[in-house]
């Protein structure tokens, strides 16, 4: 089973996600704030990090550059989300990819799927 670690400071947007994740299957692990994801990671062992940009104690371009610089966690798919286009900042942090909120939940097991066939082994 694919773990996902859903990191938003929303609870709304992180109930509504963790309930459609475990319906499509995933195991899905929540972290509310950004400085916790690095600490949380060997815990958790997530198979992809789906993380809002901005969150109450952090950006999400520090939280890919922190979790970038941990060789275990280097190649571990992250996907940023905002509602606002900072894809250029999230891109050049290390994400894999970028939503543009809204996006359809419907879009996460394809987006999943192609990021862990392509993560390197």
């Amino acid at each position: 089973m694919t773990r996902i670690m859903l990191v938003d400071d929303d609870r709304t947007t992180v109930k509504l996600l963790q309930t459609l994740l475990e319906l499509d299957g995933y195991e899905v692990s929540t972290v509310p704030r950004g400085l916790d994801v690095v600490p949380k990671m060997h815990q958790l062992c997530p198979d992809i990090v789906l993380m809002d940009y901005h969150l109450s104690d952090v950006e999400g371009d520090k939280v890919v550059r922190d979790l970038r610089q941990v060789p275990a966690f280097a190649q571990i798919p992250v996907v940023i989300t905002s509602g606002m286009d900072v894809e250029r900042e999230a891109m050049q942090a290390g994400a894999s990819s970028f939503l543009l909120k809204p996006f359809e939940p419907e879009e996460l097991p394809e987006l999943f799927s192609k990021l862990l066939a392509t993560r390197p082994s």
